[in-house]
């Protein structure tokens, strides 16, 4: 997605050969129009798919998720990282380790906003390792729902998140893949659609 790309390319930092920070645009502060443009690509390319409901997890994943489904026209629903007082009956839950917060939370997700017979579309602001969409997965099915595809925003490519999700049979997504960060550059994988 060529918007996204440049928005990268002029509002990103690469602040190692691992890390980005989008700060400017999406995981703090948040472009209104830049995630409306998102919405529309994801529903694009996943509205053959017969998708039900999106999920995704707090907090960065809301804003592309609720454009998806504005676009859509069905709901998503946001795994939480934390219980709260609020959220503590009928539970399906997994433990997912954030590269960047150097640590792990237990994410939940009710089993009534997930229907056993709906297919669900996981959207998610990063795919590195993958540990985040494959929690999401596992809530998914866990509460008996298929996975019909996995919507990502931004692709660290060089890092295994993809294949672990292609290895177990889901449709991937990335509207940004990164190739290469670097001091002074970002680099993008060239994809043919």
């Amino acid at each position: 997605m060529k918007q996204l790309e440049d928005k990268i390319r002029d509002e990103g930092r690469a602040l190692s050969d691992q890390v980005l920070k989008v700060d400017a645009f999406l995981n703090h502060q948040v472009d209104p129009e830049l995630m409306q443009a998102i919405g529309r690509e994801f529903a694009d390319r996943f509205r053959d798919d017969q998708i039900d409901r999106i999920v995704t997890l707090e907090s960065s994943g809301i804003a592309p998720a609720m454009m998806t489904a504005l676009e859509l026209g069905i709901p998503f629903v946001f795994a939480r990282k934390r219980k709260s007082l609020t959220l503590q009956d009928d539970l399906v839950e997994a433990d997912v380790y954030s590269f960047t917060k150097q640590e792990t939370n237990r994410i939940s997700l009710s089993r009534r906003f997930v229907q056993p017979d709906e297919r669900i579309l996981v959207i998610d602001d990063f795919l590195a390792n993958g540990e985040a969409a494959l929690g999401l997965t596992q809530l998914v099915e866990s509460a008996g729902a298929t996975v019909a595809g996995v919507g990502i925003v931004i692709e660290k490519s060089f890092q295994p998140g993809r294949d672990k999700l292609i290895d177990k049979g889901y449709h991937v997504e990335s509207l940004a893949r990164i190739a290469k960060l670097g001091a002074d550059s970002i680099s993008f994988v060239e994809v043919v659609r």
